[in-house]
């Protein structure tokens, strides 16, 4: 058996030729006198709670993988893939399924999954269904585009809308006349926090109506409810969402919610907390919105 010093002088000599295919766990347990689990001993963040180091396998062809469905619509699709992978991987693949674009995509798993978790982070488990929400391109492009009379009334109504919203005839009108609510939620300026998860509330409408909103993201629509009703509205119709602060009170905003190809379509809404303004938009538009 050659010595120790004779192996290290053969492996610098043919240092060139020697090529390491992959790596495996190594767990030193008599040779790592190091502290287990401290970031100084473990530059690159593989120590496991018993100090052991383990280095992850590059090949994917090894990586763990779980068996579950995509449903989209009326169809069902047998997926194999890698707990380790994102969901934003997911949405890629699931594209050449259902031909919905990743960006246009929205994957239910026990309410809306983020694109930076993980299947593994979910706890996607065998014959779990992930749901997808989306249109595909096909979809959208088919949906009537506007007459010419409707884009002439448009642009009527956008060139005589420079003065604020809350400061035109027809919503200083309302806002004087019902004034702040007193279930008004408290309002917050120059800041984005995601949507409760209560429905939104303390609002109204041009009538003066309590307005709520639902986000019904799992089945992608908008539940507005007032006393009288609750219209279940998919998300995929509503064509944009416009708001502006309200004069005065710019910790909420006075919001429009359009739901035909015209201004005259929108649906007002007043007192809407501003910190909630931008994800309203998100969850309704997604953060691609067709034009």
């Amino acid at each position: 058996m050659a010595s120790s010093s004779e192996t290290a002088d053969y492996v610098e000599s043919n240092k060139e030729d020697i090529k390491i295919d992959s790596v495996e766990c190594v767990t030193n347990e008599s040779e790592d006198n190091s502290t287990p689990g401290t970031q100084e001993n473990d530059p690159g963040g593989c120590l496991t709670d018993t100090g052991k180091i383990v280095v992850q396998e590059t090949d994917k062809s090894n990586a763990e993988k779980v068996d579950f469905k995509i449903i989209y619509n009326k169809s069902k699709y047998d997926v194999s893939f890698s707990l380790d992978e994102t969901i934003h991987q997911l949405k890629q693949h699931v594209q050449g399924l259902t031909g919905v674009p990743h960006a246009m995509q929205k994957l239910m798993y026990r309410g809306l999954a983020k694109d930076e978790c993980t299947l593994r982070q979910l706890n996607v488990t065998k014959g779990a269904k992930i749901m997808v929400v989306g249109s595909t391109l096909n979809d959208v492009l088919s949906v009537s585009a506007p007459s010419k009379q409707e884009l002439a009334e448009a642009a009527k109504a956008e060139a005589s809308s420079k003065e604020p919203l809350s400061e035109m005839k027809q919503h200083k009108k309302v806002l004087e006349k019902y004034g702040k609510p007193e279930d008004a939620n408290p309002g917050v300026k120059n800041r984005k926090d995601p949507l409760p998860h209560v429905p939104l509330s303390g609002m109204y409408n041009k009538s003066g109506g309590k307005v709520r909103l639902t986000f019904k993201l799992e089945s992608d629509q908008l539940w507005i409810g007032t006393k009288e009703r609750t219209d279940k509205i998919p998300m995929n119709s509503i064509k944009a969402v416009v708001s502006e602060p309200i004069k005065g009170h710019e910790e909420y905003h006075l919001m429009g919610i359009q739901l035909g190809p015209t201004e005259a379509s929108r649906l007002w809404i007043y007192w809407v907390p501003a910190q909630y303004v931008d994800s309203v938009k998100d969850a309704i538009l997604g953060k691609w919105q067709f034009f």
